[in-house]
């Protein structure tokens, strides 16, 4: 393996994960250019050697070890790598899907990506049909996949999943079933090595693997980027209050509240379980209550998924009559299914609440729009993380990120308190790599 061209890396995006891929392949470009960097500069250091001659060098290196004649470039400059595989997706009439690998991808570390969330317009046949495709039709396609990379004889297989799907099936309550575990023995015996996932529902699924690992993203990080580009976090006053949205959040909030320095409190509801949500306009919730104080103080609220978003509209509403001033809240999964959008158009028109955070795991063409809406991409994240395990490396500063929070908070954002929806660049607290 050789450290700028690492030839045995290689991605297969599915139709629905493409946008997600292309993102991630654009952050471990950057990854890899600037390792390159960082050792020819620290090698010609460390040699007294010329910088120029020690790129040369290098690269004879790497044209050495690559199981190819040699690597494709200029041999005096940095070669990037390619990393997506050129693959095929047929979609016949009847719903089936069929995955053709059009190049040799064997021996080879391969990371499949699939966003089964994606209800966006999708080109397939060669742009040649167009369709919208449910979750159901987005498994299918990637268990199609996974075996066509199986079969094209790949090393190890990874399945990059910004959401894994049917994480709400994961407790038996009756005679149903575990169809969260269902799938993760499905993976496990089509090869599959390791899952990546942002946020997952329940811990508990990590249990259902038997083989296979999987490693559970978290977005606080680029969250609490965006919100200090909102908000001022560095704030000596006590006007700033995060709000666990139910029960069920209390432990996500409260690592907020905890990096952020900040009180917590929680929303509780009682619910009427014989009714079943149908939108966001009807809910089971019955009645709300508040343990603590909101009073003239922004509420920033989090949650891992926001499907119709009846809870948390229900959430805002509230808190604002509790006197809020500000009411801002961060989805890691941002579904907005149903007339969710249009939902909280109405929301905002009315004030209830301020902004909303969400990241770039599931694909949703119409939020970009919404000046209520903060996009925030985890893709960098993501890149390192495929980065890492690749080369075999540690992920502990990756999924433990409180002390990186810590200097972010410290440093604040020259954005702070003006309220842009958006800045010119992330804010990077020393020492932490951008493309994180």
């Amino acid at each position: 393996m050789t450290y700028s061209e690492p030839s045995d890396l290689a991605i297969v995006a599915c139709p629905g994960g493409a946008v997600f891929a292309d993102d991630t392949i654009h952050h471990l470009n950057q990854i890899y250019r600037r390792r390159f960097r960082q050792k020819t500069d620290f090698l010609a250091g460390r040699y007294g050697e010329d910088g120029a001659k020690l790129v040369r060098d290098v690269n004879f290196y790497n044209d050495l070890q690559t199981s190819d004649i040699c690597v494709k470039g200029d041999v005096d400059k940095y070669r990037p790598p390619r990393f997506k595989v050129k693959t095929c997706f047929t979609w016949f009439m009847n719903g089936e899907f069929k995955t053709e690998i059009q190049e040799c991808i064997r021996g080879k570390d391969v990371f499949i990506f699939q966003d089964v969330e994606n209800h966006q317009m999708i080109s397939l046949n060669n742009d040649q049909n167009k369709c919208l495709l449910s979750v159901n039709d987005h498994i299918m396609c990637l268990l199609v996949t996974i075996d066509a990379v199986r079969h094209a004889g790949a090393k190890r297989i990874s399945l990059v999943l910004p959401v894994y799907p049917y994480s709400r099936q994961h407790k038996k309550k009756g005679r149903e079933g575990l169809t969260a575990s269902l799938l993760a023995h499905v993976y496990e015996n089509l090869g599959v090595s390791q899952v990546i996932t942002l946020d997952i529902h329940s811990r508990e699924i990590e249990n259902a693997f038997f083989s296979a690992r999987i490693e559970n993203l978290h977005a606080s990080y680029q969250i609490i980027r965006e919100l200090s580009r909102i908000v001022d976090l560095t704030a000596e006053d006590n006007n700033f209050v995060v709000v666990s949205p139910d029960t069920g959040a209390v432990d996500r909030n409260k690592f907020y509240a905890t990096g952020l320095k900040k009180p917590l409190a929680m929303i509780y509801k009682e619910r009427d379980y014989s009714i079943v949500s149908q939108n966001g306009r009807s809910s089971n919730i019955k009645s709300i209550k508040l343990l603590g104080d909101v009073s003239g103080k922004v509420a920033f609220l989090a949650d891992d998924m926001l499907g119709t978003g009846g809870t948390l509209l229900k959430a805002m509403e509230f808190l604002k009559e509790q006197g809020a001033t500000k009411v801002i809240a961060a989805i890691s999964l941002p579904f907005f299914t149903g007339e969710a959008v249009k939902l909280f158009d109405e929301a905002y028109e009315k004030g209830y609440f301020y902004r909303i955070i969400g990241t770039n795991a599931v694909y949703h063409e119409e939020l970009l729009q919404k000046e209520w809406y903060i996009n925030t991409s985890v893709c960098g994240l993501f890149a390192q993380v495929i980065s890492r395990l690749h080369h075999n490396q540690s992920l502990s500063d990756l999924l433990d990120n409180r002390n990186v929070i810590d200097k972010l908070i410290r440093i604040g954002s020259p954005n702070s308190g003006k309220g842009e929806k958006k800045s010119s660049g992330p804010v990077q607290p020393k020492g932490q790599n951008p493309a994180e």
